[in-house]
């Protein structure tokens, strides 16, 4: 198959955003100053993350069960509600870590280390996951449907992974936020 310049800058732009997003996210969570954001409106954010993760993983078992019915026209608007719902997520959670110190989780014993087993493969995974989405979008989007098979049987099961246990971290640390 012969690659168009546009496809190798499309697939540059992924491979560019799969290694700049999470280097700024961790920029943002290890960096002392913060943003000053006027409010207090964005002690909300952690719930609103809480709350997209979780239709997300309703959106994605959904698009899945659409799919396998042969619902393609719904599966793709359910994919494109996923990818709109990890855009507004994204966008979130830089802006809180951009603005307010990471709460410090206060768990003891076994709580604390299964907060921070999930917590660590939830940040590994989420930095696997976008290259995984990003790809199995755009291989869908170009009709190249063999090549979003093969990558999507990676990519969901992370993606639920990821989508799951952010709620599950955000839960298990709500009790240390400070709002």
């Amino acid at each position: 198959m012969i690659v168009s310049w546009s496809e190798k800058k499309q697939t540059a732009l992924i491979v560019v955003l799969s290694v700049v997003v999470p280097l700024l996210v961790a920029f943002l969570l290890f960096n002392p100053a913060k943003l000053s954001v006027s409010g207090s409106w964005v002690y909300f954010l952690p719930r609103l993350h809480a709350a997209v993760n979780g239709l997300t993983v309703f959106v994605l078992i959904y698009a899945v069960w659409s799919v396998k019915k042969g619902r393609l026209t719904r599966h793709k608007s359910a994919m494109t509600v996923a990818l709109i719902l990890g855009c507004l997520f994204l966008v979130s959670y830089v802006v809180y870590h951009a603005s307010v110190p990471s709460a410090k989780f206060g768990g003891v014993g076994n709580e604390r280390i299964l907060y921070f087993a999930l917590l660590l493969s939830h940040i590994l995974l989420a930095a696997a996951a976008l290259p995984l989405v990003l790809f199995a979008y755009y291989f869908a989007w170009t009709g190249r449907n063999a090549k979003h098979r093969k990558i999507v049987r990676y990519a969901f099961p992370v993606w639920l992974y990821v989508s799951v246990t952010g709620v599950a971290v955000y839960y298990m640390i709500r009790p240390y936020y400070l709002y």
